[in-house]
């Protein structure tokens, strides 16, 4: 295999494997996307007289090819190929001949890589907002089904003052549909075009009309200045990220719950047994696995941010080969977001309360009872609280 940048001096294979590493698999999500934005070039190129229209034809139809048997799952990224950059355009010359080269004029890997890992993130963001809103549609469902059934509300883990199902699941709802809400704002920083930027300083030489690509990628701008573009690696990942890892804390605080609810001293909830696993010495067991794990993937969502944070903390500007290491934690953290997306409406839809084991303490009420005397005899809040809490005392009698 011939890479991009071979000069024909060997490489020692181990340097092949440390520094391309997982690079070469993680980019065979990205193929698609880098032949739409690879055929997108070409037509500029072609626009600004830098390919005939038959080498336009050409190109674009190779891509396209490759793009169809990819995704039929007839030729993989390989480590030979270090990456998916390299992989496309060795077929494309393997195809094309001299007219495959030709591609590579106006730009880099740099951008080429980012153009693609763009596009996919646009698409991941609609995809992400809108599974984020299917679990608030399913909280609305739960709470609609159990109607106003009561449930005790807490502070410091004591039974505080009186909620419903209904209001329980509103109050995620709500917090969910903010987190679909603050995904999609990370589309500000995504949905910018960096090609023709090629590696940080621009195509001096190559006169080619940059908005070209932007309108044919559907960007809503074109990224300006050039040497912006690579000193914005991982800005728009690690937002991502950092919506995601807030959208997991809510999801694993419903968890929270529910496994709190399912426990026997508690057994306010029932879950069907399609959703639970079962214990291999105890045969009465029934386990909460789903909701245990969606409880514990927060600490895997907020690792990754973690992580995409740590490498690009203090690099110089400039492209620097740290930055490909943004791609497997940005990868897991979308993966282990919408693997929850998916499974939680369907387990929600299984959550059935018990309203015989809901018993709320005689005294939630308390407040209330402070509040309405203030409204009824005008009297301040401390000392309605005051006679609320005497009385309680009272009834409780001596200890």
């Amino acid at each position: 295999m011939t890479r991009l940048w071979d000069k024909g001096a060997p490489l020692d294979e181990r340097v092949l494997a440390y520094t391309a590493g997982e690079d070469h698999t993680l980019d065979d999500r990205l193929v698609a996307y880098d032949v739409r934005a690879s055929i997108a070039h070409a037509e500029a190129l072609n626009h600004a007289g830098l390919l005939s229209a038959a080498e336009l034809a050409a190109l674009s139809g190779a891509l396209a090819e490759l793009g169809a048997a990819h995704a039929r799952g007839e030729w993989r990224v390989a480590l030979a190929d270090e990456d998916g950059q390299t992989a496309l355009e060795s077929r494309l010359s393997a195809r094309l001949g001299p007219t495959g080269g030709r591609i590579h004029l106006g730009r880099s890997r740099n951008d080429q890589v980012l153009a693609a890992l763009r596009l996919y993130l646009r698409e991941q963001v609609r995809t992400l907002a809108a599974g984020a809103g299917a679990v608030a549609a399913a909280l609305d469902a739960l709470g609609a089904r159990h109607g106003g059934l009561r449930l005790p509300g807490y502070t410091h883990m004591q039974q505080a003052m009186p909620s419903s199902v209904a209001l329980w699941a509103a109050g995620f709802a709500a917090e969910i549909r903010d987190d679909a809400e603050g995904i999609a704002l990370c589309a500000r920083r995504i949905d910018r075009n960096p090609l023709g930027s090629a590696a940080g300083y621009g195509t001096p030489g190559v006169p080619l009309e940059r908005a070209s690509t932007t309108a044919r990628l559907g960007f809503r701008e074109t990224h300006e200045p050039v040497t912006a573009v690579q000193l914005s690696r991982g800005k728009a990942e690690a937002g991502l990220l950092f919506e995601l890892a807030l959208l997991m804390t809510d999801l694993g605080r419903l968890a929270s719950d529910l496994l709190l609810f399912y426990t026997a001293e508690f057994g306010f909830v029932a879950l069907p047994e399609a959703f639970t696993t079962g214990s291999s010495i105890m045969p009465q067991k029934r386990n909460p696995d789903v909701f245990e794990l969606v409880r514990g993937r927060s600490a895997s969502a907020q690792a990754c941010l973690f992580e995409v944070l740590g490498v690009i903390a203090k690099l110089p500007s400039g492209y620097q080969r740290d930055l490909q290491l943004l791609k497997a934690p940005l990868f897991r953290g979308i993966d282990l977001a919408g693997a929850t997306l998916d499974i939680l409406p369907v387990a929600l839809d299984g959550v059935r309360f018990r309203p015989e084991n809901i018993h709320l303490d005689p005294t939630i009420d308390a407040a209330e009872k402070a509040n309405r005397l203030v409204v009824s005899e005008g009297i301040p809040f401390r000392e309605a609280y005051r006679r609320v809490a005497e009385e309680l005392a009272r009834a409780k009698g001596p200890r």
